[in-house]
């Protein structure tokens, strides 16, 4: 089965039958993919901003969002509602008003169109929500992994020879216009590093 929303520009929606459930992906804007099954249970949804976990359900023999079974998705976000839209896409800038430490200009955050993450920055990467490490660039660390503590705060970790070598938390406020960054390090000398810097969105 497949639709197109109403939203301009449209998202298209696919919904595929597989074994004991159903593989849903969605285009466009938005972007999900995942696959739950049918009995009611909660299957792990990675790499999707607006939630972490999905479940089918039955509601009565007369609804039928999938017009081949009275089932309804129910998407839920462990700690945290469920987010419309990616807070942190956007391009940032530091606000030097209330950060005096380290100055490092812009940043960009984009989807990649694949439920992952492409950063710009001093470094950059491509990365999914999902805890597993990607490789990073112009960076003196290797990896980094992400995964989305609630819908506006993303906990970053970076290893260098495996070894875990600085600790990021993002979080961006309400109204989606400023983001801390929040930086625990050690660095090649063995100096402990501990700095907050404050981005608004442009």
């Amino acid at each position: 089965m497949s639709a197109k929303s109403s939203i301009d520009p449209a998202n298209k929606l696919s919904i595929t039958p597989v074994q004991d459930g159903m593989h849903v992906v969605m285009s466009g804007e938005a972007h999900l993919d995942f696959t739950a099954n049918t009995n009611g249970k909660q299957a792990a949804a990675p790499g999707n901003l607006g939630f972490n976990q999905i479940e089918w359900q039955r509601v009565d023999q007369h609804y039928d969002v999938c017009r081949q079974a009275p089932q309804i998705t129910v998407w839920t976000r462990t700690g945290g509602a469920k987010a419309p839209k990616d807070p942190f896409a956007g391009e940032w800038t530091q606000d030097l008003r209330k950060t005096r430490m380290k100055q490092v200009g812009v940043l960009k955050i984009e989807a990649d169109g694949s439920g992952g993450v492409r950063f710009l920055g001093e470094y950059s990467y491509t990365a999914h929500l999902d805890g597993k490490s990607y490789d990073v660039k112009n960076s003196r660390n290797d990896t980094v992994s992400l995964s989305l503590a609630d819908p506006h705060t993303v906990d970053a970790t970076y290893r260098r020879d495996n070894q875990v070598t600085q600790k990021d938390k993002w979080q961006v406020s309400g109204d989606g216009q400023q983001m801390t960054l929040s930086t625990t390090a050690t660095l090649e000398t063995g100096q402990h590093l501990t700095e907050k810097l404050v981005f608004k969105k442009q």
